[in-house]
């Protein structure tokens, strides 16, 4: 027979509400309370964030920008800005981890914290809450909701419930409570399929599917899947926070409204989206040994190429350059527009070293990157490798 875990741990969990939105209006004094929508392009961009102002009109997350539009025609439409939102996050993650360096971030708009053995230093899991919930919006001007709870499940599903900006604390002994009046859809694992299944077998709440027998959850989703959710009806979730999630790969990919047509303006692009990934290699402190490219011709026929380097780098020189000459291997076929681009780094290394080039000088990177950061991420996104 399963049974709960002895061990006590308290989690965490921080998870900033609307982020992007937040951070528009934040910047945009005069956007508060408005439709703020941030999402990309007609016809083929999607949501990425909408202000509970837009919510109330259906707008959602990974909702197509024109179905958004349709619903909120009024709403106030913006590019996403990944750069600002990075530099948020910074922020956010620096007062978490002073509390614990056991600090896993999900993504840039929420993380989860592990507090074992960190009262002696900070008072109670319960007073370490109450500040961090204090102090993100106080140093940063941003609303938060934090959960906290025996376990990463509850901690999550704690702060969910307490959206937008509030603050719930679920404790051992208020679990099942806590639990059994929830939608089986809000636990982790019940995606849209397996929710289907237990609704059709008059299961709706945790409370219902808790009272289905172990060897009956087995016949239906198998010994693993059935083991699984009898586990999240009762609450039961060992697993750890995991302070470096260390990436197998980083890439950025852009859908374009129109079909790129001139190879000029492909290879334009391809160097836009290099510098981008190299942001994104610096945030995480990485070098790369293999450059890819992916691209999608107006057909949906979609082509990779990939090149492994001769040393790890994240020179954007000599990563930009290597996409280029990949896409350069490319046959477009005729009459074809290029639809989707993509370039990808991956056999990531961590960067505990500066690595030294035969052929490029390491300061014209630094250089690169002190321009962008200056006036912005499309400040050098044409530049021609020499």
């Amino acid at each position: 027979m399963l049974t709960i875990s002895p061990r006590m741990r308290w989690i965490l969990h921080v998870d900033m509400d609307a982020f992007y939105a937040s951070v528009e209006e934040l910047d945009r004094p005069e956007l508060r309370g408005k439709p703020v929508i941030v999402a990309g392009p007609e016809p083929r961009g999607v949501v990425a964030t909408a202000s509970y102002a837009a919510r109330a009109f259906g707008v959602r997350s990974g909702m197509p920008t024109a179905q958004a539009k349709r619903l909120c025609p009024h709403g106030i439409f913006l590019p996403p800005r990944f750069d600002r939102y990075e530099e948020l996050a910074q922020k956010i993650r620096a007062i978490l981890y002073e509390y614990s360096p056991l600090v896993e971030p999900l993504s840039l708009d929420e993380a989860f914290v592990d507090l074992a053995g960190t009262e002696l230093l900070h008072g109670s899991p319960e007073k370490v809450a109450k500040e961090i919930h204090e102090r993100i919006p106080k140093e940063t001007g941003l609303s938060c909701s934090v959960g906290l709870g025996p376990n990463k499940l509850l901690a999550k599903l704690a702060s969910d419930s307490a959206k937008p900006g509030g603050l719930r604390v679920v404790r051992p002994e208020e679990v099942q409570s806590f639990l059994d009046p929830l939608p089986v859809e809000k636990l982790w694992g019940v995606g849209p399929k397996t929710a289907a299944r237990l609704w059709e077998k008059g299961v709706r709440t945790v409370r219902d599917l808790r009272e289905v027998p172990l060897g009956l959850l087995r016949s239906w989703f198998g010994q693993k899947g059935g083991e699984a959710l009898w586990q999240l009806a009762r609450g039961i979730d060992d697993s750890p926070v995991v302070p470096v999630r260390q990436a197998k790969s980083l890439s950025h990919e852009v859908t374009y409204p129109e079909d790129l047509f001139s190879r000029d303006q492909i290879i334009a692009e391809l160097r836009r989206l290099s510098l981008l990934v190299v942001d994104r290699m610096k945030a995480e402190r990485v070098l790369a040994k293999t450059v890819q490219i992916k691209v999608r011709f107006s057909d949906f026929t979609t082509v990779t190429r990939q090149t492994k380097l001769s040393e790890p780098t994240d020179h954007p020189l000599l990563l930009a350059a290597e996409a280029v000459g990949l896409f350069s291997r490319v046959a477009i076929p005729p009459g074809q527009g290029v639809r989707l681009l993509g370039v990808g780094v991956s056999d990531l290394v961590p960067a505990t070293f500066s690595p030294l080039h035969l052929f490029v000088d390491p300061k014209l990177a630094e250089a690169i990157r002190e321009v962008r950061e200056k006036f912005g991420p499309e400040a050098l996104s044409l530049w021609e490798p020499s």
